[in-house]
């Protein structure tokens, strides 16, 4: 058996490059054995596993395997502690959404990575229909959004689409979009009845939703506060208003 122990070696360099976004146009890396069987489980592509030679019994049924050292290993790796499997997934092709009938998320510019997967797996555990990240949100596919994700990407549709193309496609679908901002025209969630269909718009960690999209949406929405605090994480704004419209 062969292990590579060499950061010089083509096919290790060729999976590193996968850190950066450029280089993630068909494939993406994961790390860690609980997206590693999620990824089993969704029946994805699975070009390359780069594993520990001590997991070589649970890896006997996947001949794409390569046996590397701990060193490589964790040059692979976005943590300090990789649990001993990296793989490189191959990305699935997704056209555009059907807004039709359906509950989706509008993640509008929104830049932490975390915030992103959170809401992803969130609205994963909600029963959403979909999500959508606009252009200038965190990239899906990197390694911190996919730890925040759990999973969920093989679970729900995720598209990525510029913000005057989503508005244009829920528009011509009647798709109702509830945006959320604090205005005098928004009103509080919870004066609101639960819609069979719709999408629900959570905007940028510090500016929040933008100009357009305020004038796009049906109804403005926020959710009232009894404290003092200024605002609440976006992630969990979208949470409390998720699950109160699912």
């Amino acid at each position: 058996m062969t292990i590579i122990t060499s950061k010089a070696n083509s096919v290790v360099k060729n999976a590193k490059k996968l850190h950066q976004k450029k280089y993630r146009k068909s494939a993406y890396l994961i790390e860690g054995w609980h997206l590693f069987e999620e990824a089993v489980q969704a029946g994805v592509t699975i070009e390359k596993i780069f594993a520990l030679e001590s997991y070589r019994d649970q890896l006997v049924a996947f001949p794409q395997t390569i046996w590397v050292s701990e060193e490589i290993l964790l040059d692979l790796a976005d943590t300090q502690t990789p649990q001993g499997i990296v793989a490189v997934i191959q990305k699935e092709e997704i056209g555009l959404p059907d807004f039709r009938q359906g509950k989706f998320l509008f993640l509008e510019d929104v830049q932490d990575p975390g915030n992103v997967g959170t809401m992803i797996r969130t609205a994963d555990a909600a029963g959403f229909t979909g999500v959508i990240v606009s252009d200038k949100s965190a990239d899906i596919y990197s390694l911190k959004t996919l730890r925040s994700m759990q999973g969920s990407h093989f679970h729900l549709p995720i598209y990525r689409l510029p913000l005057a193309t989503f508005v244009e496609e829920a528009k011509k679908s009647n798709l109702p979009i509830l945006a959320t901002t604090l205005s005098r025209e928004s009103k509080d969630y919870r004066e609101l009845f639960s819609l069979e269909n719709f999408v629900l718009v959570m905007g940028n960690e510090g500016q929040g939703i933008s100009s357009v999209m305020a004038e796009s949406a049906d109804q403005l929405v926020h959710i009232g506060m009894k404290g003092r605090a200024e605002s609440l994480n976006v992630a969990v704004a979208a949470g409390i208003l998720m699950f109160y419209f699912s």
